[in-house]
C-alpha cells in the first residue's frame, strides 16, 4: 500500500485511493464542489487544488491518485493562493442574491467562500444572465447560481439511470439543460436539490417557506412505501415544512423517492380532527366518550363472528397489535392486513420478507422478477439494482407487463405459463439460474394478490430450492412489499384465526349479512361501495375512501405524528419518531384503542406506549431488534400447482398517488397530472409541457 506524507504527516493508504480521500481519511478538510463520494469523478470545479512536490502546478487532489512517496501540502501558501482564485473565478458570475435564495444557510458556496475566499472581487464587467429552466413540479431552478459542477447531471445518469439532464455550450456559454422542455422523469429526480452546492436547483414546493435555523429536526423513517427509508422531518409549529433523507447505507444509502420528500403537504389537508358519527345519512362532529360509547355498544351487541377488522398500509406495529387484542379479547377470529388480498400468512417468517436485504442485492449477479415493477413500487431498491448492474455481471429478467427501469432487463413475456416452465427448468432462463453464484427472485404483491397467489409463492419457493438460491451464506428468495404496515402485521400475526375471514370474504359477509361490524384501521384501499348494512368503525387520519363509508370516524395520527415501530420489506425494525403534534382532537392510534377498551370494560392491560412496547415485544421477539436484521428460518410454504395462463398486472398505477396522504397532497397531484397516470404496461418517460 502506498506511503504518503500529508502536512507532516505520513499515511498508508490503499492503492487507488485519490489524495482528496487520503486526505479525508486523515481528517483534514478540503474544499470541493463536483467531488461527490457515490458520483463519477468530473474533476471541473477545481477547488480541491493541493500543492504536491515536483508537481509544477497544483493538483486536482479529488481526480489525482495517490503514488507512493507523495508529498502533500494542503495548508500550504501556494495551495491556499490557487483556491482563492479558484473561488474568485466561481463568483465571477454569480448573483450573490443570498438574501432571497433559498439554499441560504445550507450553501456549500456560502460556507467555502468564508473559509477559501478573498474579501473583495476585481471583476467589473457584466455577470452571465442564464435562462431558468422548468424541471417540472418539484424541482426550481435559478441558473445564474450554477456553477456548473454537474452533479444534478451525474446523478440522473449514474443513480437514476434518466439521462435527461445534460451540458451545452461551452466556457462561460455553458448550460445545464434538458435539451428540449420536459419534465425530470425519475421518482428520484428532486435528491438533485440535496446534491446542488449552490441555490440552482431547489425545491420548488418549500420555496420562501422557511429558513433551516427556523425549524425543528426529527429523526424517523418513510411509511409512504416499505422500502423504510430513513428520514429527516423538518416542522416549524405544528406543520411539517418538509422531508429529507438520512444517512443509512443498508437502506437508502443517502437519497430519498420524491413521493417520500414531498408528499407531506398531504398532512394537513383533508386531516380528520374530531370524531364524527353518522346520523341520517349524514357524519356529524361527536365528542370523544360519545363516539367511544356508541362503538363500544355495537361492539358488545355483535357476537365475535359477526366482528370484523381490517389494518391499513400505514399502520404501526402498537396500533395493530392494540386492537388485535382488543378483538381477540372479544372472541374476534375476522383479523386481515392485507388489503390488496395478497397470499401470504404469518407461518413462515422467510416467506414475505425480501431475505436477500436491500444491501445484500450488490452480491447478487442474476436477478428474476415475477409480477414486479420496483420502479413505481419501491424506487430506492430499483436504484439499488441499478447500481449492481453497474457494476457488471448482473442480468435482469422480468415475468410480466413491459416496464423501463432505467437500466436493461430481458422482457420474458407475460403470464403464468412462463413461470411454470421456469420452475420447470424448461425455460432458457432457468439456465441463468443455474449458472449463476448468488441468484435471486423477486415476487411482487400484484402476482401474489392474484386468485392462484399461493400457488406463484409456492413456485417462487421452487425456483429458490431448485436453482440454489437458499444456503446458510445466502438467500436470494424476496418478497417486495410495498405497504409499511404489511411486514409488522405479518409478524404480529393479524391474520384470520381458526375459522376467520380474509378481506375478500370479510366484504362479502358485509353483503349478505354475516359481518355486522367492520373495523378499518386506517384501511383506505378497499372497495366500499357494495357492503350491505354493515356498520363500519373507521380509525384513521384522512378523510378518505375509509371514513367516507363510516358510522363512526375516531381521528387518529399519521406518521409524522407519533412514536411508532415499522418493519420494512426486508424485515427491519424501526422507530419513527414524533416530530409535531395531531391536529385539532386527534390522538395517537394505540391510545383510541386503550380508551375503547375502557368504555368496552375490558381495558387493555398497558397504559403508557413503553408498556405496550414491552408486552408487544415479549408476545413477538423479533420487534425487540431495532435496526437489525434477523435471518429468518426457511420452510414449506406456498401451494403445489400450476400456476393460471392469466397475464400479470402491477398494483400501482399512479406512483404518485398510492395512499391517503399522497392522494390529498396538492404537489402529488401537480405531479400525476404532470406525468400522467399511465396503464400498467407502460414506462413513464416523463415528457412534459
Amino acid at each position: 500500500m502506498p506511503k504518503v506524507t500529508i502536512d507532516g504527516q505520513e499515511y498508508e493508504v490503499a492503492a487507488g485511493t485519490t489524495i482528496l480521500q487520503a486526505c479525508q481519511q486523515a481528517g483534514i478538510e478540503i474544499p470541493h464542489f463536483c467531488y461527490h463520494e457515490r458520483l463519477m469523478i468530473a474533476g471541473n470545479c477545481r477547488m480541491c487544488l493541493v500543492e504536491v512536490e515536483k508537481s509544477p502546478k497544483p493538483v486536482a487532489s479529488c481526480a489525482m491518485p495517490v503514488a507512493d512517496g507523495n508529498v502533500i501540502l494542503t495548508q500550504s501558501e501556494k495551495a491556499k493562493k490557487a483556491r482563492n482564485g479558484v473561488m474568485e473565478m466561481l463568483l465571477l458570475n454569480h448573483p450573490l442574491d443570498c438574501p432571497i435564495c433559498d439554499q441560504g444557510g445550507e450553501c456549500d458556496l456560502q460556507d467555502q467562500a468564508m473559509a477559501y475566499g478573498f474579501d473583495r472581487g476585481r471583476f467589473e464587467e457584466n455577470k452571465r444572465a442564464v435562462s431558468d429552466k422548468d424541471f417540472g413540479p418539484l424541482v426550481a431552478t435559478s441558473m445564474n447560481r450554477c456553477i456548473h459542477c454537474t452533479r444534478c447531471i451525474r446523478f440522473l445518469t449514474e443513480i437514476a439511470g434518466v439521462e435527461e439532464l445534460g451540458a451545452t455550450g461551452r466556457g462561460e456559454a455553458m448550460e445545464i439543460t434538458t435539451y428540449v422542455e420536459r419534465a425530470l422523469g425519475s421518482e428520484l429526480s428532486a435528491n438533485i436539490v440535496d446534491l446542488c452546492p449552490v441555490g440552482a436547483l431547489t425545491a420548488k414546493p418549500y420555496a420562501f417557506v422557511a429558513r433551516p435555523w427556523e425549524l425543528r429536526k426529527t429523526e424517523s423513517v418513510d411509511v409512504l412505501d416499505a422500502v423504510g427509508s430513513n428520514i429527516r422531518i423538518d416542522s416549524r409549529g405544528a406543520q411539517v415544512l418538509r422531508v429529507l433523507p438520512r444517512l443509512h447505507e443498508d437502506i437508502n444509502e443517502e437519497w430519498i423517492a420524491d413521493k417520500t420528500r414531498f408528499a407531506h403537504d398531504g398532512l394537513v389537508r383533508r386531516r380528520l380532527d374530531r370524531p364524527y358519527i353518522r346520523r341520517a345519512g349524514r357524519l356529524v362532529e361527536a365528542e370523544w366518550p360519545e363516539a367511544l360509547d356508541l362503538v363500544a355498544a355495537r361492539l358488545r351487541s355483535v357476537p365475535g363472528e359477526r366482528i370484523a377488522a381490517i389494518s391499513g398500509d400505514l399502520c404501526d406495529a402498537e396500533s395493530m397489535y392494540a386492537l388485535k387484542e382488543l378483538l381477540h379479547g372479544l372472541g374476534v377470529a375476522n383479523l386481515d392486513c392485507r388489503q390488496d388480498g395478497a397470499k401470504l400468512d404469518g407461518g413462515n417468517r422467510a416467506s414475505y420478507l425480501f431475505n436477500t436485504t436491500i444491501a445484500g442485492i450488490e452480491r447478487a449477479d442474476a436477478c428474476l422478477l415475477v409480477g414486479a415493477n420496483p420502479r413505481w413500487e419501491a424506487p430506492l431498491i430499483n436504484a439499488r439494482l441499478r447500481k449492481r448492474h453497474l457494476q457488471g455481471g448482473f442480468r435482469v429478467a422480468t415475468i410480466g407487463p413491459t416496464f423501463d427501469l432505467g437500466f436493461p432487463v430481458e422482457m420474458l413475456g407475460n403470464g403464468g405459463a412462463l413461470l411454470n416452465a421456469m420452475v420447470r427448468g424448461e425455460h432458457s432462463w432457468a439456465k441463468v439460474l443455474l449458472g449463476a453464484k448468488a441468484p435471486m427472485i423477486v415476487l411482487g404483491q400484484g402476482a401474489l394478490a392474484r386468485s392462484d397467489g399461493a400457488r406463484i409463492l409456492g413456485a417462487g419457493r421452487a425456483i429458490a430450492e431448485g436453482f440454489s438460491m437458499v444456503r446458510p451464506d445466502w438467500n436470494g428468495f424476496n418478497v417486495l412489499h410495498r405497504a409499511a404496515a404489511r411486514v409488522a402485521g405479518l409478524d404480529l400475526g393479524f391474520l384470520p384465526g381458526p375459522g376467520g375471514k380474509a378481506v375478500a370474504a370479510m366484504l362479502e359477509g358485509c353483503r349478505s349479512g354475516a359481518v355486522e361490524v367492520l373495523y378499518l384501521l386506517g384501511a383506505d384501499e378497499i372497495d366500499l361501495k357494495d357492503i350491505g348494512s354493515a356498520f363500519v368503525i373507521y380509525q384513521g387520519h384522512h378523510g378518505d375512501r375509509g371514513a367516507a363509508r363510516a358510522d363512526v370516524v375516531l381521528p387518529g395520527a399519521a406518521y409524522t405524528e407519533k412514536d411508532a415501530t415499522y418493519v420494512n420489506t426486508e424485515g427491519r425494525v424501526q422507530l419513527a419518531r414524533r416530530a409535531v403534534f395531531p391536529p385539532g382532537e386527534a390522538r395517537e392510534d394505540w391510545t383510541i384503542l386503550r380508551a375503547l377498551s375502557g368504555a368496552l370494560g375490558r381495558p387493555l392491560p398497558f397504559d403508557s406506549l413503553p408498556a405496550l412496547r414491552e408486552r408487544m415485544r415479549a408476545a413477538h421477539p423479533v420487534l425487540a431488534h431495532i435496526d437489525q436484521i434477523v435471518p429468518a428460518e426457511w420452510g414449506n410454504f406456498g401451494a403445489i400447482g400450476t400456476v393460471g395462463s392469466a397475464s400479470f398486472h402491477y398494483p400501482i398505477g399512479d406512483f404518485y398517488r398510492t395512499d391517503p396522504i399522497s392522494r390529498a397532497s396538492p404537489t402529488m397531484a401537480q405531479c400525476s397530472e404532470a406525468f400522467g397516470a399511465l396503464p400498467d404496461t407502460q414506462p413513464r418517460t416523463g415528457t412534459h409541457g
